[in-house]
């Protein structure tokens, strides 16, 4: 005889975990670790400066997922950091957790550290929180970027409701130097064509530049431009920043690529193919 007062247990759902980590000194490879779904890989490149490029096995994140990267250019370490393809955010569980990825970032006494990580694609429903944390010696070179997409325009995709926490943060030399808080909500989205919103825009990107002497790249950055990308470049006390938004992925990542190559006077990783 069944039991009748026996109630069903909710499935446990398999979640995502991994931790990916590079240390790379002025000799090469110091240290590199990962476990779960975070990858690391060092791949062949022609150049002098090194490559690592983060991979999440999984696919994407989804509700309760947890991954973390740490990235570190020694003293006197030139490198480079980015990630296969673009990360993706799928739907959340009702009321589940946030998908969650802390990204550490370190570059030691003249250390030039590039983080171009490919952009974020959030899907409907989504809920994610990241963190992303760089911290500079006082005489090291530091550049970022960081693109959301919110969904997929050639798929006719529209989204309506998830929650994003973003945080970045860059201290030189224990000082903070830059923080930027992004939040985007239900509330948020249903103003999204406002101006003091996202101003119709679907893809919005940031990207940082900090070293001595930073500001004078920003008039020659002003000129650059792409069809349907609205810019905004300020630089000053060794800053340079750029805001970029577009109504599509792509137009955007074609300028925020263009602007990465004029900045670094060098090619982008491999794995941005364009």
């Amino acid at each position: 005889m069944l039991d009748a007062t026996r109630t069903a247990t909710p499935p446990q759902m398999q979640r995502v975990k991994g931790h990916a980590a590079v240390v790379m000194g002025a000799r090469g490879l110091v240290d590199l670790a990962q476990s779960g779904s975070a990858k690391a890989m060092l791949p062949k490149v022609h150049g002098p400066v090194p490559e690592v490029v983060f991979l999440n096995t999984s696919g994407g994140l989804t509700s309760g997922d947890r991954l973390a990267y740490r990235l570190e250019a020694g003293a006197g370490t030139a490198l480079t950091g980015t990630t296969q393809t673009a990360e993706r955010a799928y739907a959340a569980t009702a009321d589940g957790p946030d998908a969650s990825v802390q990204v550490a970032l370190s570059a030691g006494a003249g250390a030039r550290l590039d983080w171009l990580p490919q952009e974020t694609i959030l899907f409907d429903r989504a809920r994610l929180s990241r963190r992303t944390t760089a911290e500079i010696a006082g005489d090291a070179r530091f550049l970022f970027v960081e693109t959301v997409v919110l969904g997929r325009a050639a798929m006719g995709e529209t989204v309506r409701r998830l929650h994003l926490r973003d945080r970045r943060e860059v201290r030189r030399a224990g000082r903070l130097e830059f923080l930027e808080p992004l939040e985007i909500d239900a509330a948020l989205l249903a103003l999204r064509d406002h101006p003091v919103t996202l101003n119709g825009a679907r893809a919005i990107a940031t990207i940082g530049l900090f070293e001595r002497g930073a500001e004078a790249l920003a008039d020659l950055l002003k000129p650059l431009s792409r069809d349907g990308v609205r810019t905004g470049v300020s630089g000053w006390n060794g800053k340079l920043v750029i805001r970029a938004e577009a109504a599509d992925g792509y137009p955007l990542r074609r300028y925020v690529a263009e602007a990465l190559t004029t900045i670094r006077r060098a090619p982008l990783p491999r794995v941005w193919q364009m």
